[in-house]
């Protein structure tokens, strides 16, 4: 299982100490120091959409116009802290099981 975040991010961090705590072996991808690799990002928009990308961060709003009116895998291969997050992935379960965000849908999938 990956989890996909930012290490001084509250819900990633909260994300990955109940997996952890469910017994769940958890690879921590830190997007800002290790980056996404590409083909993982492509398919992550896949799977979520534009859901991906987070227009609420910082980073976004620091874009001008004419970044902002990028594709977001292009934004999001330049910036990946524009991810939305976690995004955890476990390809152990049947059919590459993929999530974005830790609601209470997400917690009950991953800890049940």
């Amino acid at each position: 299982m990956k989890l996909y975040g930012l290490k001084n991010c509250d819900t990633c961090r909260k994300a990955l100490k109940a997996l952890e705590a469910a017994g769940k072996t958890v690879e921590f991808v830190d997007v800002r120091a290790d980056g996404v690799p590409k083909d993982a990002l492509a398919v992550f928009h896949t799977a979520f959409g534009d859901a991906l990308l987070n227009t609420r961060s910082t980073t976004w709003r620091g874009l001008d116009d004419a970044e902002r009116a990028r594709p977001a895998l292009e934004l999001l291969a330049d910036y990946p802290t524009l991810m939305k997050r976690p995004v955890i992935e476990d390809g152990a379960k049947a059919g590459d099981t993929r999530t974005l965000g830790w609601t209470k849908e997400t917690q009950a999938q991953w800890l049940s």
